[in-house]
């Protein structure tokens, strides 16, 4: 069974500027998106609403359709959140003692992972008990940093911490339930992120390597080994998630130097181009189910300037807009889908989108955090 969840640090920019209240998302923008359902149906959708704040943000969802992610608060904080079975009712996962936090991931037993700002405002990953009951702070390699992004249902965790004495920052992995954290290492470079996980403890990510890039990569099981997935033709790739035949899915540069979504086959051997919706320049794959239903976004063709949710059939077959799926909101558009269960439930993200100029001026500032957020890894 795969665990799905959307932690990657790219899917996760919108949610880490609000939080962390950079000031590049206006109050009205950032009020602007919620989480939704979509069911399996492809035709319903359901708003999960917030925690008293006027936005929230799904990153993963488990068979029960459980989701978690971020939500303002009424007190104008960011918190992780739950919710029960079909995204009914939020449940407020709190803190460890900082402002705010981040759920990224969760297993069928409703154990959730992510990361708490502490009163030193440093970030330190979490876990939960089952249904998200109590959390648990799971140290780190030795530095002061350290985020999870994911979890099997043994209670396996992924995500990436600094090392102690020394100036990089690698993925690792847990033992069953968050206990011990071991270095996953790197492809040669001095940076490593974990993004998923399967039952069989195969882990999925992106490494720079030794020419100065980054490459997706692809775990044995319980972590040990890893292996470069290569890219589409192009520099760089990074792999965001992995269901349990180990196909892996992630994003791209191409030949062409666009960036698309891609899966692999079984253990990750052969990477495919997605593509885009209807002749975009960009998409990310965030999500897989062991059907091999991928989820993402994706720009479109016309020179829209968003991004539109899609999802694909068996085995990474066919992109499907999720919007031509279900009857929206007048205005309300869903632009990321972040995880997908074995039932087909959809966890997305979406709202009204802002004027062009608006939303030019989100997309600088969210490509400046972007480097932010690599700088603040490697440091």
């Amino acid at each position: 069974m795969k665990i799905t969840h959307s932690s990657t640090i790219h899917g996760l920019i919108l949610t880490a500027a609000l939080s962390t209240g950079l000031g590049f998302v206006s109050p009205v923008s950032a009020q602007q998106h919620h989480a939704f359902i979509v069911d399996s149906n492809g035709k319903g959708l359901t708003d999960l609403g917030s925690l008293g704040g006027g936005s929230s943000f799904a990153t993963g969802i488990n068979d029960a359709g459980q989701v978690v992610g971020e939500s303002a608060t009424a007190g104008g904080q960011f918190h992780a959140f739950i919710t029960g079975p079909n995204g009914v009712g939020m449940t407020d996962l709190g803190t460890l003692g900082g402002g705010s936090s981040l759920a990224t991931g969760i297993n069928d037993a409703g154990q959730v992972v992510g990361w708490y700002a502490t009163t030193g405002r440093h970030f330190h990953a979490f876990i939960t008990g089952p249904n998200g009951v109590g959390m648990t702070d799971l140290g780190s390699l030795g530095g002061g940093y350290s985020e999870a992004t994911g979890i099997n249902d043994a209670g396996q965790v992924v995500g990436v911490s600094n090392v102690v004495g020394s100036p990089e920052s690698h993925a690792f992995i847990t033992g069953p339930n968050g206990v011990g954290m071991t270095d996953l290492g790197h492809l040669g470079g001095d940076l490593s992120v974990a993004y998923g996980i399967n039952d069989a403890g195969q882990v999925a990510g992106y490494s720079t390597t030794a020419e100065g890039g980054y490459h997706a990569f692809i775990t044995g099981p319980n972590g040990v080994g890893m292996t470069d997935l290569g890219t589409l033709g192009g520099g760089s790739s990074e792999a965001t998630g992995i269901n349990d035949a180990g196909q892996v899915v992630g994003r791209s540069d191409t030949a062409a130097g666009y960036q698309h979504a891609f899966i692999t086959g079984p253990n990750g051997v052969g990477m495919t181009d997605l593509g885009t919706l209807g002749g975009g320049s960009s998409a990310e794959a965030t999500g897989i189910n062991d059907a091999g239903q991928v989820v993402g976004s994706s720009t479109t063709a016309g020179g829209s300037f968003h991004a539109n949710a899609f999802i694909t059939g068996p085995n990474g077959v066919g992109m499907t807009d999720l919007n031509s799926l279900v009857s929206l909101p007048d205005g309300v558009v869903l632009t990321g889908a972040t995880g997908i269960n074995e039932m087909g439930q959809v966890a997305v993200m979406g709202g009204l989108i802002p004027e062009p100029e608006t939303y030019a001026m989100l997309l600088a500032g969210l490509g400046l955090l972007g480097f932010i957020v690599r700088r603040r890894q490697t440091a």
